[in-house]
């Protein structure tokens, strides 16, 4: 589990697919992001706050935006395929713009915005 930048969400990864935020303050669940053909092994915050990145024994990590959640869709914004593997590891760069994934022998730089490598 991992708490958000200003500390009013906690963000948890399952193995049941999902991972979700919480709010630190009712205890309630704000979000559900679904998607994961996989055990969510990897969540974590943006620096700002505002995007949600995950990481999945399906071979796919998701990025998603926190402030553009429907809660009855579960819409994700992006997704980073092409991984040569389990993504084993994500994070994103220290100014947000940029995540890395980490697959078995390979790692991947990918934009943001595009999803590019």
């Amino acid at each position: 589990a991992k708490f958000s930048p200003d500390g009013t969400r906690v963000l948890t990864a399952s193995v049941d697919h999902v991972a979700k935020v919480w709010d630190t303050e009712s205890g309630e669940c704000m979000h559900t992001l679904t998607g994961h053909e996989g055990e969510v092994k990897l969540a974590v915050f943006s620096p700002d706050g505002t995007k949600v990145l995950t990481s999945s024994a399906d071979h796919v990590a998701k990025l998603y935006v926190a402030k553009l959640w429907d809660a009855a869709s579960g819409k994700c914004r992006q997704s980073f395929m092409g991984n040569a593997g389990r993504v084993g590891s994500a994070l994103f760069s220290p100014d947000g713009t940029r995540v890395l994934t980490v697959a078995e022998s390979t790692a991947n730089i990918w934009a943001v915005e595009s999803g590019q490598r």
